[in-house]
């Protein structure tokens, strides 16, 4: 029964490979969102961030910028900032260590992210969200509208969860989502994932040899939640589950969604010109397209 169940799985994906792998031309989207994770910009054996890494990310994005693309980015690094410069050694459990990480890393963060983006001549804006931004009609308005002017006035938007007040009820528990709900609020029309990992795979590849890289997806199936850990395991907060729920999200608001390893930050240039790189979720814009809907299964 096993290898029967096994059998039909590789079949499966054999299909998907097979199928979908033609590639999209981003060189013709017009407005990104950027999402970069802590192990992105972070060094591992320190925590600390990684300056040659994030000056490559962002001189690439700026070169971007210079081509007349709207950016966004959506930074997450604040609480691992924070507990380094308070002197911590373990990443903290209670909720109030961690808020208070994130009061100090946030402001330090974004103080490397403007002198950077400073250096290539451009302005940069800080935007700290929360569940309730998006929950609540008056507030998502006022969201679209702060980045409708930001990005018409040429700003690049750094965007992250308001930690610091974000409690366990009202957070959007990962950055994967929350970069899917910029892309929706903002009207872009690609979201860029940047990972610690080449993309979605058939199986596990750090365990599995066999497992083949799925380089495009059209639609999101229950086969593929299983493949990542499903909905309700310990794999999926922060993991690829996380993933394809941002990929509903976005997808669903109109935007192709792309998922590379940001341990190279060439794979942006790559994406670009074209090559098979990563795993790319094509946009298929939903009627009636509403983002309270997705807060109210979330899964994540």
């Amino acid at each position: 029964m096993s290898t029967e169940i096994d059998s039909k799985k590789s079949s499966e994906i054999n299909n998907i490979t097979k199928n979908n792998s033609e590639r999209i031309d981003f060189n013709d989207k017009k407005r990104i969102v950027f999402k970069v994770g802590t192990s992105t910009i972070t060094h591992e054996e320190t925590g600390a961030l990684d300056l040659l890494k994030l000056e490559k990310f962002i001189r690439i994005v700026s070169d971007l910028h210079n081509r007349g693309k709207d950016v966004v980015i959506v930074s997450s690094g604040a609480i691992a900032v924070g507990r380094r410069a308070l002197g911590l050694r373990e990443r903290p459990t209670d909720q109030a260590v961690k808020q208070a990480c994130a009061a100090v890393g946030q402001i330090r963060l974004m103080t490397v992210y403007q002198k950077i983006f400073s250096e290539y001549n451009q302005k940069t804006a800080q935007i700290l969200m929360t569940k309730v931004t998006i929950a609540d009609d008056t507030s998502r308005h006022n969201a679209q509208n702060t980045f409708r002017e930001l990005l018409h006035m040429g700003v690049i938007p750094i965007v992250n969860e308001n930690d610091t007040v974000a409690t366990d009820e009202f957070t959007l528990s990962d950055n994967d989502y929350l970069s899917a709900i910029v892309a929706a609020i903002s009207g872009a029309d690609m979201l860029v994932l940047l990972s610690d990992i080449d993309g979605l795979f058939s199986d596990d590849p750090s365990v599995n040899p066999s497992a083949v890289r799925i380089p495009r997806v059209d639609m999101i199936t229950d086969e593929m939640l299983e493949m990542a850990g499903g909905p309700h395991t310990d794999l999926g907060t922060g993991g690829m589950i996380s993933k394809l729920e941002a990929a509903g999200i976005a997808n669903d608001a109109g935007a192709d969604m792309v998922i590379i390893n940001g341990n190279d930050m060439d794979n942006i240039e790559r994406v670009f010109n074209g090559e098979d790189i990563g795993t790319l979720f094509t946009a298929h814009k939903t009627k009636h397209f509403h983002l309270k809907n997705y807060l109210d299964r979330q899964r994540i």
